[in-house]
């Protein structure tokens, strides 16, 4: 975590959809990047469910359907996957519950469940401000208030420390309520405490511990429970324990318990010796506990003013929901003295990250031509961009003079959640239950050691290696892959195609440089499977449905393409091979510290970039990015240089949030292309007949030249591949001019199916023109689920 002085608040200045009225008393939880929250009251009590989506800034209400509950504030909520369990709470004043809902957020269904009782005892008695926590397959219900008069005019309160076990059942459901025997000295009664639940890594058993609340006078104690041994203890810490607290926040990441905001004693108060009588206020001091070492860390104390408004302001009763390493606070009730009955509830959002960002996967290449790259790298969580650099073996020469930012640059302190944004940020879940799903391949080259003779390898039978390596002046395997799920019956006329672009020219020894990438998009009927094609323009964009598509725009630059062998269920995009077969397959090893210049290509918003030209360093300066607290470089003031066709270049990228740079990815490396060689085969369709399957092909989009031949390959089982599967083995099945082919149900016996993403056939098709083939599209022929041959 970032020193205290360090900590970078970000309020979220503007927002889409229909924003809930202000609170207090609600709870949330986080499912992936949507923040769903519940109950609270503000002048009644709420009964509405709202979500925010953290990536796409956007608050909606889901159509909710089923049990729909009553209102309720101060309740349990918990998240299990995608099912959320409500857990008594207020449902009006002086009147509590003990009711038990859950939710499907799948479908936005509601059930009213009912828990067995205990074997022995009563069931929780209906109660407000108690504690819900889940670890496993149970959910542990510990203290709250309850009101010992049945007049709900007439409140009589009484402090709970009962401690409750509520097993679940998978998926949907619950068993029954179990009262656990414990051990040691039992926690005071309290309500409006927290509860978290952590378990170290590598040893130890879970643990459960209790902060603060309520009872009279507000409280500071820490307790722990051992979730294995049944047993209580109040654990030793060091460091600055934070002021008595109620109405808090406790929020676990890492090895680490945030605690934000809730009512704390008045500054100046003596609350040891009037514990009773004296003011409270609302906080907004922030402390964690590291719970491997039991100490206390205090990040804002409750002296430090707050003049800028650079934090937020003191609150209780507030939410918070951890999006991965980053916090989100939202609403709650402000006021400086209780007594003054003066307080009005917080309407704003923020958001603080807890750590730099890890690093990101290897960059991937989409997409070469002769002078630039189409790139991408997996998306990595609540940050605000990426910082995308490059180096290469060439002198550095100034190729343009010209200060205008490259596409998609920002040289200003960036906010993900600002709008009118120049870049887009991808929306994978706008609504969990209408969304539509998207299955994406990436492919991987490997090492090469040594180079076998291919030159005899011409007959219609011939079998090659994905993962072999060629001489060829380029060295890139380009992959963009589009699967739309299958909706029909899982029967054998169900198919699904994935098409991506490979070279195969591991098989053909014709060198060849270029290819268009084509981004299929798969159809599916009942008999017939279609591919429906269309050049990158070099932009992702994403609908209302989250589906990731691609723009139709026509694009007819060369692009180059290498083999790829390991396939995994992650968006489009391929990683280079190495450029030759001299080239070790980890270019770090190669690279001794400072031997090349790292420059920056820029900041990216989202996790793809256009790479035309890169910016150059003034002499001596081994970076110009610092992320942080500065301000990111003024790319304006920069010389850059255009890529050159041909040319080997290194990219590594780091993701960017509120704490700073995170460490960078491993190294790529990727190569300009030639011009002169034919792009791959598109809408690649398959259907079936009664010799076999028929699969057929539309002609490059970018010949360059007359094509000569077309040549189709099947993955085959053989034992290698049973030893490594990411290894396919293929033989061509197909070689002429038709666009065209049947593949007979005996060579389809001897397929193999690839299970590193959904079970498939995989065939790969390729064009050749008077310099050689081109990169092959790669088509996989999904089989649903089981082993069965394909076809039955």
């Amino acid at each position: 975590m970032a020193a205290p002085s360090l900590l970078n608040w970000r309020r979220v200045s503007s927002f889409t959809g229909p924003v809930p009225r202000a609170r207090h008393g609600h709870r949330a939880v986080a499912i992936r990047e949507l923040m769903i929250i519940f109950g609270g009251g503000n002048e009644g009590i709420a009964d509405e469910l709202h979500v925010y989506n953290t990536v796409t800034n956007q608050w909606f209400l889901p159509a909710v359907r089923g049990d729909i509950p009553p209102g309720c504030a101060a309740h349990g909520f918990v998240c299990d996957g995608t099912r959320i369990l409500v857990f008594g709470g207020m449902v009006e004043y002086g009147r509590y519950s003990n009711e038990l809902y859950e939710l499907q957020a799948s479908r936005w269904l509601w059930k009213k469940v009912k828990p067995h009782p205990p074997s022995s005892g009563l069931p929780p008695c209906p109660r407000l401000g108690h504690s819900f926590s889940l670890y496993g397959n149970k959910c542990y219900l510990f203290g709250g208030l309850a009101n010992e008069s049945e007049d709900s005019n007439n409140n009589v309160p009484r402090y709970l420390n009962d401690f409750y076990e509520l097993e679940l059942q998978h998926g949907s459901g619950v068993v029954g309520w179990s009262i656990p025997v414990t051990k040691g000295i039992v926690p005071s009664p309290r309500e409006s405490h927290t509860a978290v639940i952590y378990c170290k890594k590598d040893s130890g058993s879970p643990k459960m511990y209790v902060f603060g609340g309520m009872c009279g006078s507000r409280l500071d104690d820490l307790w722990q429970l051992d979730l294995e041994t049944m047993s209580w203890s109040k654990p030793e810490t060091k460091g600055t324990v934070p002021l008595p607290r109620s109405l808090h926040t406790a929020n676990v990441i890492g090895n680490k318990m945030y605690i934000f905001g809730g009512w704390v004693p008045h500054k100046g108060e003596n609350i040891e010796t009037s514990p009773h009588d004296c003011e409270w206020r609302c906080t907004s001091s922030f402390s964690y506990l590291n719970l491997d070492t039991a100490e206390w860390t205090t990040l804002v104390s409750d002296s430090q003013e707050d003049k800028k408004n650079s934090r937020p302001r003191p609150r209780a009763g507030h939410c918070a929901v951890a999006v991965g390493t980053r916090l989100y606070f939202w609403s709650g009730r402000d006021g400086y003295r209780k007594a003054l009955n003066s307080q009005v509830c917080c309407k704003d959002l923020w958001y603080l990250d807890t750590e730099k960002p890890p690093a990101p996967s290897q960059v991937q290449l989409i997409k070469a031509t002769t002078n630039s790259f189409h790139l991408k790298w997996d998306e990595v969580p609540t940050v605000e961009g990426y910082l995308l650099q490059l180096n290469t073996d060439l002198p550095y020469q100034t190729a343009s003079s010209d200060s205008s930012a490259a596409p998609n640059m920002q040289g200003v302190r960036m906010d993900p959640h600002r709008q009118g944004s120049n870049s887009i940020v991808p929306n994978s879940i706008s609504d969990i239950m209408n969304s539509a799903k998207t299955e994406h391949t990436a492919m991987k080259g490997t090492p090469v050691k040594n180079k076998p003779d291919l030159k005899a390898s011409t007959d219609s039978n011939a079998i090659f290696h994905s993962s072999l390596a060629t001489n060829a002046s380029n060295h890139n395997s380009c992959v963009v892959d589009m699967l739309r799920k299958n909706e029909g019956p899982h029967t054998s006329a169900n198919i699904g195609v994935l098409s991506s672009c490979l070279d195969l020219r591991t098989v053909i020894p014709e060198t060849s440089v270029s290819s268009t990438v084509s981004s299929p998009q798969t159809m599916v009927t009942q008999q017939t499977i279609k591919t429906e094609s269309s050049s990158t323009n070099g932009a992702v964009v994403n609908d209302e449905t989250s589906l990731t598509t691609f723009s139709t725009k026509s694009e007819v630059d060369e692009t180059c393409a290498l083999p790829a062998t390991k396939i995994s269920r992650v968006e489009a995009h391929a990683v280079a091979m190495p450029l030759s077969k001299d080239t070790p397959s980890n270019p770090v090893a190669t690279m001794k510290a400072g031997e090349r210049q790292w420059c920056d290509v820029g900041i990216f918003k989202n996790n793809t970039a256009l790479v035309s030209q890169f910016y150059l360093l003034p002499k001596g300066k081994q970076s110009i990015s610092k992320i942080g607290n500065a301000d990111v470089p003024d790319y304006s003031l920069l010389k850059k240089q255009d890529l050159v066709p041909g040319t080997g270049y290194r990219f590594r990228v780091a993701a960017i949030n509120g704490c700073g740079i995170g460490p960078f990815s491993k190294i790529s490396e990727f190569k300009t292309c030639i011009p002169g060689f034919p792009g791959a085969p598109s809408a690649v369709r398959i259907s079936k007949n009664v010799e076999g399957i028929h699969l057929s092909w539309e002609p490059p989009t970018s010949p360059s030249g007359n094509i000569l031949e077309y040549s189709a390959y099947l993955a085959i089982r053989t034992a290698q591949i049973q030893d490594n599967p990411s290894q396919l083995v293929f033989m061509r099945i197909y070689c002429g001019l038709k666009t065209s082919c049947i593949v007979t149900a005996g060579q389809l016996a001897n397929a193999h199916i690839d299970y590193t993403s959904r079970p498939a056939i995989v065939f790969r098709i390729s064009a050749k023109n008077e310099k050689g083939y081109g990169p092959a599209t790669q088509v996989r022929w999904l089989q649903g689920n089981n082993k069965k041959a394909p076809l039955n």
